[in-house]
């Protein structure tokens, strides 16, 4: 069950079309500010790119596995995953297909994409 019908989306390996390093310290922040300010989403939904912010090495895993326990579904694409052979290197969130993802979406008043 989701605590307020959002869904952020996230298909990039960070926010924008930055190099690595800004588009990490972008979503970072945002990530941080979403979880400081309680303004937390029903779940974030990770796919394409995005997974590789869920794997080891991941410079949010901190405030990812914050969000998450706080109550923040964390749905990660394992179509996505197996992709980039990066299904056994998941650190937080669920990996779950594409059904899960299209369920969360549906059952949100808003969906963000990132």
């Amino acid at each position: 069950m989701m605590k307020k019908s959002t869904v952020i989306v996230i298909t990039r390996n960070g926010m924008g079309q930055a190099e690595p390093d800004l588009a990490h310290k972008l979503v970072k922040t945002f990530l941080n500010l979403l979880d400081l300010d309680d303004r937390l989403p029903g779940a974030i939904c990770f796919y394409t790119e995005g997974v590789r912010l869920t794997v080891d090495g991941s410079p949010v895993l901190e405030e990812l596995k914050s969000l998450e326990e706080k109550g923040v579904t964390l749905m990660v694409c394992t179509t996505c995953l197996n992709h980039y052979g990066l299904l056994g290197e998941l650190a937080v969130g669920t990996a779950g297909g594409m059904k899960e993802i299209v369920d969360l979406q549906d059952a949100a008043d808003k969906v963000i994409t990132l």
